[in-house]
């Protein structure tokens, strides 16, 4: 299943986001900061890359819906899904 990449922008910016505070937690544990900290940006990544992924299979439900001869079925769906959680 190839994704629409026009309808991929937010997941796009949303992953540039996550990459950012990624390097931020690398940041911060050099700098001997805080555990809190270092734990509320690992949380912000985490959150981040979930919510892409989310909305990356959201994205090709859409299309396999659409266009029901493509490749992947339910339970391919299903695994990709699952694989997030």
């Amino acid at each position: 299943m190839q994704l629409d990449i026009t309808e991929l922008t937010p997941v796009i910016n949303r992953l540039k986001r996550a990459q950012g505070q990624f390097g931020a937690v690398v940041r911060i544990i050099e700098e001997g900061r805080d555990c809190k900290d270092v734990v509320t940006q690992l949380s912000a990544v985490s959150k981040a890359l979930d919510r892409a992924g989310f909305a990356i299979i959201a994205s090709g439900l859409e299309q396999c819906l659409a266009n029901p001869d493509e490749t992947m079925d339910k339970k391919d769906l299903e695994k990709l899904f699952l694989s997030l959680t």
